[in-house]
């Protein structure tokens, strides 16, 4: 398998990010370098009903995060499936919800956009997308008892107010 490698002008302080990008016929590797702002927060908390009256219940991520693990789950930007901005680093449940870290990557522009507007406060929420495996109706609520997570997005409004983005470095 042939390797080429391309390098990308970033306008950061740093030097030039590398990718290494393989030739037709496999998958593209993965993307080592560049700049980056590591993030974490919580995006999901138990017991709290959304904007649409989705409860999640803890054990709902169990399954799907020790199946697709981190690495497994996009970092999105608006739910924009064209739009990845980073990579989720670690998934993991807590006594509050699904806790997240990651890295925004400054090797797109939506990527340096995005950890340019985390940086400034201006862009601090974080979003879901899944298929709901098994749920109950409990009156007008959603109980969300399992889940397959597909993404956390960083949004401008989450469905869950209190989804956020709660430390930054970098």
């Amino acid at each position: 398998m042939e390797y080429k490698s391309v390098t990308l002008g970033v306008s950061t302080a740093s030097a030039p990010s590398t990718l290494l990008r393989q030739g037709f016929g496999g998958s593209p590797s993965p993307v080592h370098g560049g700049g980056a702002l590591a993030i974490t927060g919580h995006a999901s908390l138990w017991g709290v009903a959304d904007l649409a009256g989705d409860v999640v219940v803890p054990g709902a991520f169990a399954a799907s995060v020790a199946r697709r693990g981190p690495g497994g789950v996009r970092m999105l930007y608006q739910h924009g499936e064209r739009t990845p901005v980073g990579v989720w680093t670690r998934i993991e449940e807590d006594d509050r919800g699904l806790r997240v870290e990651g890295r925004i990557l400054d090797i797109t522009p939506e990527g340096r956009m995005a950890a340019a507007l985390v940086r400034a406060g201006a862009l601090d929420g974080l979003s879901i997308g899944f298929r709901a495996v098994r749920a109950r109706r409990d009156g007008r609520l959603r109980v969300l008892a399992e889940v397959d997570l597909w993404e956390v997005s960083l949004v401008t409004f989450p469905m869950l107010p209190g989804a956020r983005v709660g430390m930054v470095t970098g």
